[in-house]
């Protein structure tokens, strides 16, 4: 299964500090498409097309414009605003290679700050198309007697071109139907939604607010008004520069506490919240419950999970237990009826894993041979063999790993006195904290580009702002398909 990682890009902002004219409510948002490309090339693209999934275009560069229409006539609908929002748009080759690619990227072209005003929170960098709804004008005209676009998109005019995600392409319908192909349409609206306001401008990488040149006039992003830190208990805007850069960067600690998202997220995110709970009486040291990604093959990991002792698979003399040719002798017998635990490398997962199933194995996991979290999903490699695994598996982090196999050391030959439970917490909503709150996308090592400013992977059902477009996406921005409409509403809009 392929990644389709996508990042946003934020050009220049101005930094005036404004004072708020007005504050009017109107039932819908005029987006204006403008091509910046040239002739030739992207909405301009002459190569004939046949029409497709609803979209009547006959040339490549008109399909491209119908469904950049379409996506903007989709979130005009979702906001209010009596100030046109222009989004300076055109295709580009894009970083990508043979196995993953930059699909596309946007953000603002320029913020701005109130110094008075009432419904606005004050001394606050807003996303410009949102700061002229809240101040009823468009503000660059105001400001510099210019009028420019508030939002700067730019998309992958290489994908499924040779070297970059070969075969797959853009789907350019307006259906959803677009099979192994790459959705347009949801790519649009995931990015459209970073240069509305889904986004921080602070920096993930160092916790400085924006504009890091600047400090005199740093100051959050509207947007890190509702990110909270569990593990520190402090809100993003609290914080210290140091504490925001240490928080980018501690996985599944991050929630949004916005009261619209956190109202949708019963209707929204399943109940289950997969993970991996230890015990047992050689476990005293490790209990408790570990963050797991769970395998997109063999029996789904649900309630009550499966339990069982576990024992590590060993096929090397470093210790490491492979596990990608059938397991045999001591490693047969440790497993049998038991958790296996693995290391990933030099194999597919699913090869490990038909491998200790058919030793007796009743579950697996891999741990990550590299430092970094959250763990993320074990994905198909040969079909028919991922097809031919009917036991639970899932990954866990390098450092969960090494705990687990410290404990290990004493095990016997048939015993480990460490029990696990491959399953879920019925009462946590998968993508949610304990509390009920949805989780912002903080791993480790940081993601440029998508750390901090996407929900987190383990949302399910999936979520449109998560950093990769995932193929059961609708084109519904609200409950109970999705939570980006609300949280549109919670900075704003």
């Amino acid at each position: 299964m392929r990644a389709n990682f996508l990042s946003h890009a934020i050009r220049a902002f101005a930094v005036t500090t404004l004072a708020a004219i007005s504050h009017t409510a109107f039932a819908a948002a005029t987006i204006v498409i403008v091509n910046a490309d040239g002739p030739g090339e992207g909405f301009n693209d002459p190569t004939p097309a046949v029409p497709v999934g609803g979209n009547p275009g006959t040339t490549l560069g008109q399909q491209r414009l119908n469904a950049f229409l379409h996506v903007a006539n989709l979130w005009g609908a979702q906001l209010d605003s009596a100030v046109e929002i222009q989004v300076e748009s055109n295709f580009d080759p894009l970083p990508c290679d043979a196995t993953s690619a930059v699909l596309g990227r946007a953000g603002p072209l320029n913020a701005w700050s109130f110094n008075a005003g009432t419904g606005i929170a004050l001394n606050t960098w807003y996303h410009a198309a949102l700061a002229n709804k809240l101040a009823g004008i468009d503000i660059d005209t105001a400001v510099f007697g210019a009028n420019e676009s508030e939002i700067i998109a730019q998309f992958n005019s290489n994908l499924g071109a040779a070297g970059c995600l070969p075969g797959t392409g853009w789907y350019y319908g307006l259906d959803g139907n677009h099979g192994a192909q790459t959705d347009l349409i949801s790519v649009l609206l995931h990015e459209f939604g970073h240069g509305l306001g889904f986004s921080t401008l602070t920096s993930s990488a160092t916790g400085v607010q924006f504009p890091s040149s600047t400090p005199a006039q740093q100051r959050p992003s509207r947007y890190d008004d509702f990110l909270f830190d569990n593990q520190q208990a402090q809100q993003w805007n609290a914080m210290t520069a140091a504490q925001r850069a240490l928080s980018s960067i501690t996985p599944r600690k991050v929630v949004w506490t916005g009261a619209n998202v956190t109202a949708g997220v019963p209707s929204t995110l399943s109940l289950g919240y997969p993970e991996l709970a230890v015990s047992g009486p050689q476990a005293t040291a490790i209990a408790g419950t570990y963050d797991i990604g769970a395998a997109s093959f063999g029996a789904l990991i649900s309630s009550p999970g499966v339990t069982g002792q576990i024992m590590p698979v060993v096929d090397q003399a470093s210790g490491a237990g492979l596990a990608c040719t059938p397991l045999s002798g001591l490693n047969r017998l440790a497993v049998r009826g038991n958790i296996a635990l693995v290391d990933r490398g030099s194999c597919s997962f699913d090869v490990k894993v038909k491998n200790v199933q058919d030793a007796g194995a009743i579950g697996a996991l891999v741990a990550d041979n590299a430092p970094g979290g959250p763990p993320a999903g074990l994905g198909v490699g040969t079909p028919a063999v991922s097809a031919s695994v009917v036991i639970p598996a899932a990954r866990i982090t390098q450092a969960d790993g090494a705990r687990i196999k410290t404990a290990l050391l004493t095990r016997s030959r048939t015993a480990s006195g460490v029990v696990g439970t491959l399953g879920v917490n019925a009462a946590r909503r998968a993508g949610a904290d304990g509390a009920g709150r949805a989780m912002i996308f903080t791993p480790n090592p940081r993601q440029p580009g998508s750390s901090v400013s996407h929900w987190d992977t383990s949302a399910s059902r999936n979520l449109l702002m998560e950093p990769n477009i995932n193929g059961d996406l609708t084109q519904s921005l609200n409950p109970p398909q999705d939570l980006t409409g609300p949280m549109m509403k919670d900075i704003g809009w």
